[in-house]
């Protein structure tokens, strides 16, 4: 085990999902490893996004639940949203997970320093810290400095009517009125936990869909799904601009149509945090913001490796765990493959949720896929119809192949998911699939039905 005492095998700068992972992994094969941190250890995923993000969405689904008792035949009354209460619970949760991360990287031996790192030669990271400035050595140096909220040209955030997704984790009241500018997942699901806490809310997406990146009838169903909530939505329309008002804020689309609103909430993605790290003099290929590396996560630099949010890769925490552990696995010495992300899988845990793995059908038949696909209908599944969720599973595969790609809308389908990333990435037929008994009654077998379609022995499939 390592001992923690520099020099250092390697230093890892940023303290996000992907550089703990990579400290964690690196000492279990006996490194030496410092960890740099300017924040918190944990990073965006754990303080500023994925977990506090669905803290809020499960209080929004219990918020949704106390609303609709009745047509379970239970008799509650919904009197609120209380977001001192909200909040308090959301940061129990993100407190939590923060001191057992910090347990796991001191049990490990990962020397933990705290400060703002900046890069200043191949093999050396300048540290200000509380007591002053500390150069720490390393023989190999992993970047993962994560991402931020981006906004759009001449739209500036002031904090309190145009607010970044991190200031909407921040507010202290539910806003009567929302437009969220993207539509991608960020939007979408602050859009649900709005709708469910009162709000109304607006969502302003330039491409034709919501989810732009899934499959087009996934993005449909959620479309559908959130007309019959009370979510607006302007597709296929760009942003012009915003201007504050007397109670809030007013946007204007192209065209010269307006909306009105109490906020504004930019969510038009991240860019990887990069500008002023000393990247660019250290010799790193930097394109758009990103770091530019192979494979296995090199950069042009021998003695540099980038991970995370900070490479032009999927900007998901799943992700970054995996980068982190091949780069710890290359410089301690093992053999690791690259990541297919096609296989990686990608949830949105709005009300409906948007799970999928693999290829859409449009990216298949790009690739030269003979592609078939089958479409199972939630509405047949008896325990989605008990838990009064709608949507599908849809799961494509190469003719007479393998499973190519497999999506999903409905309640919970975020836990479902893992056994089409199993499928996908195990090359899986249809009909081995058709074989296997699924749990009755379970959402789970709506995947073995799917596949019963494509093995030509469909069973509760209407048409």
């Amino acid at each position: 085990m390592a001992d923690g005492s520099g020099p250092y095998d390697l230093v890892v700068l940023g303290g996000g999902s992907a550089g703990y992972a990579c400290a964690l992994r690196a000492v279990e094969l006996d490194l030496r490893v410092a960890l740099i941190e300017k924040d918190k250890i944990g990073g965006t995923c754990l303080h500023r996004g994925c977990i506090p993000t669905k803290a809020l969405l499960h209080s929004a689904e219990i918020a949704d639940q106390a609303r609709e008792s009745d047509k379970f035949g239970i008799k509650a009354r919904f009197e609120g949203v209380d977001m001192p209460g909200v909040n308090a619970f959301k940061d129990k949760i993100v407190t939590r997970a923060w001191k057992g991360v910090q347990g796991l990287l001191k049990a490990g031996g990962v020397t933990v320093i705290e400060g703002e790192g900046r890069l200043t030669g191949p093999t050396q990271v300048t540290v200000r810290t509380a007591e002053g400035e500390q150069v720490v050595e390393g023989a190999h140096i992993v970047l993962a400095t994560g991402s931020e909220p981006r906004s759009l040209p001449g739209l500036e955030f002031d904090h309190e009517r145009i607010i970044s997704s991190e200031d909407a984790l921040r507010l202290d009241r539910v806003p009567g009125s929302v437009v969220i500018l993207g539509g991608g997942v960020i939007g979408v699901e602050f859009a649900s936990v709005w709708r469910s806490f009162g709000a109304e809310v607006t969502i302003v997406e330039m491409l034709p869909h919501l989810l732009p990146l899934e499959e087009e009838s996934s993005s449909k169903l959620l479309e559908r799904a959130f007309r019959r909530r009370g979510i607006k939505y302007e597709l296929g329309v760009r942003f012009e601009s915003a201007k504050p008002t007397e109670n809030g804020v007013q946007v204007t689309l192209e065209g010269g149509k307006t909306l009105d609103a109490e906020v504004l909430l930019v969510a038009v993605g991240r860019g990887a945090v990069s500008a002023g790290l000393g990247y660019e003099e250290a010799g790193l290929q930097v394109e758009r913001g990103t770091v530019k590396v192979d494979e296995l996560c090199r950069t042009n630099v021998p003695t540099i490796s980038a991970i995370g949010d900070l490479i032009a890769t999927p900007q998901l925490a799943h992700v970054g765990f995996a980068e982190g552990i091949l780069v710890a696995e290359r410089l301690g010495g093992l053999n690791p493959a690259p990541i297919d992300y096609d296989g990686v899988p990608r949830v949105t845990y709005s009300d409906p949720e948007v799970a999928s793995v693999g290829l859409t059908t449009a990216a298949a038949r790009e690739r030269g896929h003979d592609v078939v696909e089958a479409v199972y209908d939630l509405g047949g599944n008896p325990k989605s119809q008990i838990l009064q969720t709608q949507g599908a599973v849809k799961v494509i595969a190469q003719k007479d192949g393998p499973i190519l790609g497999v999506h999903m809308v409905g309640a919970r389908v975020g836990e479902l998911i893992t056994e089409g990333q199993l499928l996908y990435n195990w090359e899986a037929l249809p009909s081995e699939v058709a074989q296997l008994l699924h749990a009755h009654p379970s959402q789970s077998e709506a995947v073995g039905e799917a596949a019963m379609v494509l093995a030509g022995k469909p069973l509760h499939v209407h048409n």
